[in-house]
């Protein structure tokens, strides 16, 4: 394996299409020579060059929501735009009257978005540098948010990674930091587990030793009380280290018995989905994909290839999970049946681009972000959206 930190993020922009360093910078230069005539042609031609030149505000869909049954089954065919125009949606949590949360990556804003009306700013993240895959990334709402009004995010600051909590009229407060932060490899994810601790997944920022060492907070599995301290009965006592030997985890849901499942991105090869249990070690650098059971790593429960995949967040609605794929450019469906995965179907193949992130409403509803605008997608007008799939 190469200690060259640089060449992870040379493959992983090869794997999503993306031009490496000089020739972005090239492509830049020759976009601004182009005459203004040309000027929208020329952006969408220059790549990243294509999302951070947009100017277009949020927009609310023109159609109110579809009733959604809790106990039904989301209706895939049942499509309803909730907002469009966002700049690279990344995270999305849900708030108790069932309105949404939305963080853009990049701008650091987060929106309040419910059907049928325009997505409003409700605050602005401070601190967030945005750059390759890192800025304003994972949000989640607390359990008891109607009591405590805190909501909390993963972002990438200055000098790493880190997870802050916050209430809508207030600042922010630093509860995790140091986790080390890359153009790639950022992890993200964060999620509220139902025995109320917060769980985070990270990647290995591009140096893929820190997913076997114990004492790093990357490429691993957290799990934290809502203050940001080591959750009790953690594998390791003292440690936030909840699994090790991940590369980069960008999904975490349970099923209806709590187990934790997560999605996580492959290098080369494959991309994994794994049942998360305590102080399991998945195998990377030493795996990708299956094969490490007996050399004591723990084997994914599905593989995809990479450009099947590229999974980033999942859902699980009553026995059903559901990838969000962004090279694939679809919506993976798998069955579950008492923690075992059954045979993956695709769905929403190439209908909206990349997908980023996939999350259960409280009325059953799937909702769904697209990621075109993030440099490595090709925008469609409207792009980014926020997608309503309700429950019949």
């Amino acid at each position: 394996m190469s200690s060259d930190p640089n060449r992870a993020v040379r493959r992983a922009h090869a794997r999503e299409g993306r031009l490496p360093a000089p020739e972005r910078l090239h492509a830049r230069r020759s976009c601004t020579a182009i005459a203004a005539l040309l000027l929208a042609t020329a952006l969408t031609a220059c790549g990243e060059d294509a999302s951070t030149a947009r100017t277009s505000t949020p927009a609310a869909a023109e159609t109110t929501a579809a009733p959604s049954d809790p106990a039904g089954r989301p209706d895939l065919d049942a499509a309803e735009e909730v907002a469009g125009n966002l700049d690279v949606p990344w995270g999305l949590a849900f708030l108790p009257d069932g309105a949404a949360l939305v963080a853009e990556r990049d701008s650091g804003r987060i929106l309040r978005v419910a059907p049928g009306g325009a997505p409003q700013q409700v605050y602005q993240v401070p601190g967030v540098s945005a750059r390759g895959e890192g800025g304003l990334l994972g949000l989640a709402v607390a359990p008891d948010y109607a009591e405590s009004r805190y909501v909390y995010a993963y972002l990438t600051a200055d000098t790493d990674n880190r997870i802050v909590r916050f209430r809508l009229d207030g600042p922010p407060e630093v509860l995790v930091d140091g986790i080390a932060k890359a153009g790639n490899h950022n992890g993200g994810r964060i999620a509220f587990g139902p025995d109320g601790m917060l769980y985070v997944g990270t990647g290995d920022a591009g140096q893929s030793g820190r997913s076997q060492d114990p004492a790093s907070p990357n490429g691993k599995i957290l799990r934290l009380t809502p203050e940001g301290r080591p959750a009790p009965g953690n594998p390791y006592p003292g440690s936030p280290v909840y699994s090790l030997g991940h590369r980069n985890v960008q999904g975490l849901a349970w099923d209806s018995g709590g187990r934790l499942f997560a999605a996580e991105f492959g290098q080369d090869r494959f991309d994994e989905i794994n049942l998360i249990e305590p102080g399991r070690n998945y195998g990377w650098p030493a795996v990708e994909g299956s094969g490490g059971a007996e050399r004591g790593f723990t084997d994914p429960s599905l593989t995809w290839t990479t450009a099947e995949a590229s999974p980033s967040g999942i859902a699980i609605a009553g026995d059903t999970l559901y990838v969000a794929a962004l090279r694939g450019r679809r919506l993976w469906t798998v069955p579950l049946v008492n923690g075992r995965v059954g045979a993956p179907s695709a769905a929403l193949r190439d209908r909206y681009g990349r997908l980023r992130t996939v999350t259960v409403a409280p009325d059953g509803a799937l909702w769904l972000t697209t990621s075109n605008t993030d440099g490595r997608g090709d925008p469609a007008r409207g792009d980014d959206r926020v997608l309503r799939f309700p429950a019949r």
